[in-house]
């Protein structure tokens, strides 16, 4: 069980506080939930105590995977699939999955697709969305800026298709 003040992720918004936990009644029955708290945008969630580890809320990863992930922007592949809709499919089962190493993919794609060709609506926004669950989460554990991490991805994903 997470604690207040915990900082944890949640696999669609990134990373967050725990800012309390609250019973509430819901369907005749007593449940406890987290009160998720984003700081980008001023998200807060209610997230089911018993039901977070089934949602894939988390804790953070560590600094060194944090570095390894940077570093792994520097180096970029061509996207396999041309159909865009399968694409869509597969990029989002990769950001629902909560698998970090998943969402550097989804995001190195995108940002490669945007670079090279540009991207459509629907894929500019997954991009967003893949940005704020990565850079959200990065940004805390290696104590810096959301913008200085959105900054240095996307200067080694241009530096790697150069």
């Amino acid at each position: 069980m997470y604690q207040v003040g915990d900082i944890v992720v949640h696999p669609m918004h990134g990373s967050g506080k725990i800012k309390a936990v609250v019973t509430q009644r819901n369907c005749g029955r007593e449940q406890d939930y987290y009160v998720f708290s984003i700081p980008t945008g001023g998200l807060e969630l209610f997230i089911p105590v018993e039901s977070a580890e089934a949602i894939g809320v988390r804790n953070l990863i560590g600094v060194e995977q944090a570095n390894v992930l940077m570093h792994s922007f520097s180096i970029v592949s061509n996207e396999r699939c041309t159909n865009w809709s399968k694409r869509y499919r597969d990029n989002l089962e990769r950001l629902k999955s909560g698998d970090l190493n998943q969402v550097v993919e989804v995001l190195k794609t995108l940002l490669l697709r945007d670079y090279q060709q540009g991207l459509s609506t629907g894929e500019r926004k997954m991009l967003y969305m893949a940005k704020q669950i990565f850079i959200t989460e990065i940004a805390v554990v290696i104590d810096d800026e959301y913008e200085a991490v959105e900054k240095a991805i996307c200067q080694s994903v241009r530096a790697a298709i150069k």
